[in-house]
């Protein structure tokens, strides 16, 4: 018999994806990343073809994703570490209740990069996200490098982040 507790997390590591598969794709094989315009959390206007020439780090999640709440502290520290170079974090929240529980998660969760609220037009402009997390690495071109569908490792993306700033050990 299980716990409550491990039915919680089990379900939520099956609905929300358990592993990622991908790795960073050669450049002549990358495609353009949808441009879009929303507003962030704060209400200033967010354009991601306004931050090309950084690496974006573009992670679709919701407040119920178990393995998205494991990632954000991640991107938070990816945020401040790689602050003042060509890097940011761009959160897209997938709630269906919309800013109504994602500005009490951010403030919680004190979430220091950019969040929108996104919508299926969004997310099927990426292909269609089926499952939270679903997380895109750009290069500074504006190129999809890598998509990660489900919950990969930390030091994946740190090593995925480093490789594509030119910083790679």
């Amino acid at each position: 018999m299980t716990s409550g507790i491990t039915r919680n997390v089990l379900s939520g590591l099956l609905l929300c994806g358990v592993l990622a598969q991908g790795a960073l794709l050669p450049e002549k094989e990358r495609k353009p990343a949808a441009d879009f315009t929303l507003q962030d959390a704060s209400g200033k206007t967010l354009k991601l073809s306004a931050l090309k020439g950084k690496v974006i780090l573009l992670n679709f999640w919701a407040t119920w994703c178990g393995p998205c709440k494991l990632e954000i502290p991640w991107f938070e520290e990816f945020q401040t570490t790689y602050k003042g170079q060509p890097f940011t974090v761009v959160g897209i929240a997938m709630d269906d209740e919309g800013w109504k529980v994602v500005k009490p998660y951010i403030a919680t969760a004190k979430m220091n990069y950019p969040v929108v609220v996104g919508n299926d037009k969004l997310a099927d402009s990426y292909g269609g996200v089926d499952a939270m997390p679903t997380t895109l690495l750009i290069d500074k071109n504006g190129n999809i490098a890598a998509t990660h569908t489900g919950l990969i490792s930390k030091e994946d993306y740190r090593t995925e982040i480093l490789t594509l700033m030119g910083k790679a050990k």
